[in-house]
Parts: structure tokens; sequence; C-alpha cells
């Protein structure tokens, strides 16, 4: 059942799962090992896509690692908040890093024609495609919220961080070619993108809806009300994410713009 919310705990209990901790600190190392190989070369690489990958890292972090994992089984607002960290928030900032593109300036000439041939692949061609990763985002919350998945994963340990995996794949899958910088297959015009992301924010608000509207608990590791305020956090927390992202297309389109003016 629902358990309360202890402040102290939520700030201070950290740990470091050793697959999440492992995996997070190696993208971190193999993203400063990128920047590294840059600077020795003489080339410089932004402060502010470092910044953003390592934000993205940080978000990831707390949500897998801080209170927030303590409690994202026992109170669904909780929950709701580290879905939108996974899904959302953290896939955003490590978008706007270019991992891609500076593994492809910092490695050797045989691992650039090895990561551009998988990035031309038929199977990345598909699963990047942006009509499979809106499907993607949508089908998966629906699956997750309206199916017995959720309760599984109340039970279920490794199907938990198996969901968690999934999420932000997904969130990266679908964030990637609105805001991400990386070279891919699928590149939609700015306009595009803008209509890409407001054809997907009905997925978390009638999700939320549902989930504050309903008359009764929908699953019993957790009470109505807890219910309720989960669906106000994904309901108000998606719509203020969008808004961020619709910011951010907006700067990259004004900054093209000029630099279009510029060659012109």
């Amino acid at each position: 059942m629902t358990v309360p919310v202890q402040a102290r705990a939520l700030l201070l209990d950290w740990q470091l799962p050793p697959v999440a901790g492992t995996a997070l600190l190696a993208a971190g190392g193999a993203y400063a090992w990128g920047v590294d190989r840059l600077r020795r070369r003489g080339r410089a690489w932004a402060p502010r896509r470092s910044a953003a990958f390592v934000g993205g890292l940080v978000v990831l972090a707390v949500a897998l690692c801080s209170g927030i994992a303590h409690y994202d089984t026992s109170d669904f607002s909780v929950h709701m908040v580290q879905h939108l960290l996974l899904s959302m928030v953290g896939p955003v900032l490590l978008a706007l890093g270019a991992p891609v593109t500076l593994a492809l300036q910092a490695s050797s000439r045989p691992t650039q024609r090895r990561l551009i041939g998988v990035l031309h692949s038929a199977p990345v061609a598909v699963v990047t495609h942006p009509l499979v990763t809106w499907a993607l985002m949508g089908a998966s919350l629906f699956a997750l919220y309206f199916t017995s998945l959720y309760a599984l994963t109340l039970r279920h340990a490794w199907l938990h961080d198996v969901v968690h995996l999934h999420l932000i794949v997904v969130g990266a899958l679908f964030i990637w070619p609105v805001v991400g910088l990386d070279p891919m297959r699928w590149r939609l015009p700015h306009g595009a993108r803008m209509l890409y992301v407001l054809t997907a924010l009905p997925f978390h608000s009638i999700i939320g809806l549902v989930l504050t509207s309903s008359g009764a608990a929908l699953w019993r590791a957790h009470t109505l009300s807890d219910q309720q305020a989960g669906g106000g956090v994904m309901m108000l927390g998606g719509d203020l994410i969008t808004i961020a992202i619709f910011m951010i297309v907006f700067a990259q389109w004004a900054a093209a713009e000029e630099r279009l003016a510029a060659r012109v």
C-alpha cells in the first residue's frame, strides 16, 4: 500500500544500484574521454553540450539512485516524477549533448565507418522513424498503466528495472528527432518537429485525466488519493516539459534561420 513519504529519506536516501550505476558512470566516462580526445587533437567541443549531457546523467541518477527510487513502488506520485525524469527530462538533456556526433568526431576511422554503418542500417532506420517513435511512446504509456504490466513491476524487481530501461530508450528515440543535434536518417523540419510533439501531448494528458478522474484505485498497491495525485503530476509535469521542449525547438529554429540568413 501507499506509504507516507519522509522528506529526509527522499532527499538523503541515496544508493548506487550496480547495473544502473555502472551504466551511468560508463556513459559519463566515455563522454569525457571523447571530449578530451578532441581537445588533444586541437579541436574544441562546445561546453554547453557537455553540460547538457552531464545534466542528463544527473537527472537519470536522481531518478534511479536517490530517495525517489526508494519510494517509486510505494508512492504513485513519486513514481510518476521518476517516470517523467526517465522518459522526458533525461533524454532531452542527453540529446542536447550530441553524444553520437562526439563519438564520430573523436573515434578512429575504422570506428567511424562502423558507427556510420550502424546509423544507416535498416533496423536503425525503422526504429528511429518518427511515426514509429511516436507510436512507441503512446503504446508504452498505455501498456504500462492500462494493462497488468504496472502491477507486475511492483512484484518483480527485474521487470521494474526493465521498464526503467524501456522508458529511457523510448524517451530517447522519441525526443532525438525533435531536439537532437546528432546526424540521423529522419531529420524533421522545425515546423514538423513542433507538430510531432504537439500530437504526442494528449498521451500524458489523457492518461493523467483517467487516473485523476477514476472513482476507484486501479492498483491495490496505491490508494485512490495517491493515484489521483500521480495523475495530476503526469498531466502538469508532462505539459510543462512539453512547453520547455517547444521553447528549445523554437530557439533551434531561430538559430537555424539566422545561420541561413548569414550564409545568404
